[in-house]
């Protein structure tokens, strides 16, 4: 249940960093909930092999390569999904950052509840 929980969150983090974000479109909820599925799974199966292969420029990069590894991902969901877009590399940059700080602040509210 709690797993369901949290697919929403981050399906409603996409639908509200597509309002904040011009070069991003989501078309509706149903398109937001198969985004956040589409991210978990390719986060989950695709992300650790983009990892491995880009090790070096990462290392010599300090870490900082990882975020174009993020944005990777995030064209690969735009690729796979229809009604899902995003604009340029730097849109898909800013999009998985501000993504992880929305995906924290509302999973934050899911721990609160076990105190």
């Amino acid at each position: 249940m709690k797993s369901i929980i949290k697919l929403l969150l981050n399906a409603l983090a996409v639908v509200i960093l597509s309002k904040i974000l011009s070069g991003v479109s989501v078309e509706s909820y149903t398109t937001a909930i198969i985004v956040a599925i589409v991210l978990s799974l390719l986060n989950l199966l695709v992300k650790p092999i983009l990892v491995i292969l880009t090790f070096p420029i990462t290392v010599f990069t300090l870490g900082l390569f990882l975020l174009v590894v993020n944005a990777i991902i995030i064209f690969l969901a735009d690729y796979l999904i229809d009604g899902f877009s995003v604009s340029s590399i730097w849109i898909a940059i800013l999009f998985s950052i501000l993504l992880s700080i929305l995906q924290s602040l509302l999973h934050t509210l899911l721990k609160e509840d076990k105190k």
